[in-house]
């Protein structure tokens, strides 16, 4: 039965693999055991059957002995004993036929749900491999492709799925490594050409002669243009190094202080776009990793909140500190934003549709860098879109420098 394209099943049972082993062992097992009593039965009636007719022809030879000399009935007679006590020793009365009947249903319904039973702890015995090879599949993600299922038992089907997802994820994980080498290696190869075009482009303004006003302003677009380009190139090559994984490590860094840091460096943007900012309070929280990294994250995260804001608007900023980890909160006000694209928007270049036909409102990259650095240091990002309209966005990192767990308590939100 469907609803509404939903599939609903009697008792809400999950129709699993290994349930549906079960029913089959259980379904074989009872065939088998009635296609048993059946042959049974109808043998034990055939041969019932033939003594009561083998009974009633030796009446019948006592009958017609009547005749025959003295010997032949002593003869008659003993055959026409041994058969009648035959008879008695293997024919059964019809009430014992029946009891034995019954008797043997109820043992074959006994032993119906016993199949049951030891087919269920047989079919998650022969399903546990497959189990370990999900709960591991389910485990490994972009950050770790490097892991391995390594199955360790004999070369069956099963083996051979798991050699088979290990060759897998080999592969994604040299594809991946390219790509970020490739985003690495093409960022810094375009610095040079890029450094080489705003040289020419200030000799040429440097010149004796005043240039044209139209040559000014173009010059001036080229050089913004430039800049921004030269922006996207190092936001990528942050993002492809932090993605590889290749963090110095002993660096320690105080959050409230580089959050102070950041505010503090931005206060005449914050000023110029007449921005309110509030401190929602300090924790003295310390993390390890790369400070220069760390530091980048908080001031992706500022800038996002100064740039995309309404004018005349707020920005709040904290820090928050529990047992084992600590958080970086950030907030701002701004119209109304649908969470579904706010969850994208720690993707490259993923912005929201007012941003999209923006010009200098950033790369794009921001968020991903954050959300990369914040991940690269056993932590993670969250964005959250205000009902009463806005960002908060949320940064979790360990204290001790070690991932959080997921079922994670205890820190205040």
């Amino acid at each position: 039965m469907r609803v509404a394209g939903l599939a609903i099943r009697p008792f809400g049972l999950r129709r699993t693999v290994r349930s549906r082993m079960t029913l089959l062992y259980g379904a074989l097992f009872l065939l088998s055991g009635a296609v048993l009593l059946t042959i049974a039965s109808g043998v034990a009636r055939v041969r019932s059957t033939t003594r009561a007719a083998a009974s009633r022809s030796a009446a019948g030879i006592q009958g017609s002995s009547a005749g025959q000399s003295g010997l032949e009935r002593a003869d008659n007679k003993i055959r026409q004993l041994q058969s009648q006590l035959a008879a008695a020793q293997h024919s059964q009365p019809p009430s014992v036929t029946h009891q034995l009947l019954i008797g043997s249903l109820i043992a074959l319904a006994v032993m119906g749900a016993v199949s049951a039973l030891l087919g269920w702890m047989m079919a998650g015995h022969a399903l546990r491999p497959l189990r370990t090879i999900t709960a591991t599949a389910r485990r490994i993600s972009e950050d770790n492709l490097h892991e391995r299922l390594a199955f360790d038992g004999p070369r069956d089907e099963l083996k051979d799925l798991a050699d088979t997802f290990d060759g897998l994820l080999e592969r994604l994980e040299a594809a991946f490594a390219a790509q970020r080498r490739f985003v690495a290696n093409a960022s810094h190869e375009l610095h040079t050409p890029l450094t080489t075009m705003r040289a020419a482009l200030d000799v040429a303004m440097a010149k004796p002669d005043p240039p044209p006003a139209q040559t000014v302003v173009l010059a001036g677009r080229l050089r913004s243009e430039l800049n921004r380009i030269d922006e996207l190139l190092e936001g990528l090559l942050v993002l492809a190094r932090t993605q590889h994984g290749a963090l110095p490590a002993g660096e320690i860094l105080v959050l409230d202080d580089a959050l102070a840091a950041a505010v503090a460096a931005r206060a005449p943007a914050i000023a110029g776009a007449r921005l309110t900012l509030h401190h929602a309070g300090t924790s003295g929280a310390t993390v390890a990793g790369s400070e220069a990294l760390l530091r980048r994250m908080i001031d992706n995260v500022v800038d996002n909140a100064i740039v995309h804001n309404q004018p005349s608007g707020w920005i709040t900023v904290g820090t928050l500190a529990g047992p084992r980890a600590a958080r970086i909160v950030i907030e701002n006000g701004g119209p109304v934003l649908d969470q579904v694209q706010v969850d994208q928007l720690a993707q490259p270049f993923k912005r929201l549709g007012a941003d999209r036909i923006s010009s200098g409102r950033g790369s794009g990259l921001g968020l991903s860098i954050v959300a990369a650095i914040a991940a690269a240091h056993g932590g993670r990002l969250e964005l959250r879109a205000r009902s009463e309209g806005g960002l908060r966005v949320t940064i979790e990192l360990p204290l001790t420098g070690r991932p959080i767990p997921a079922d994670l308590a205890g820190v205040p939100g």
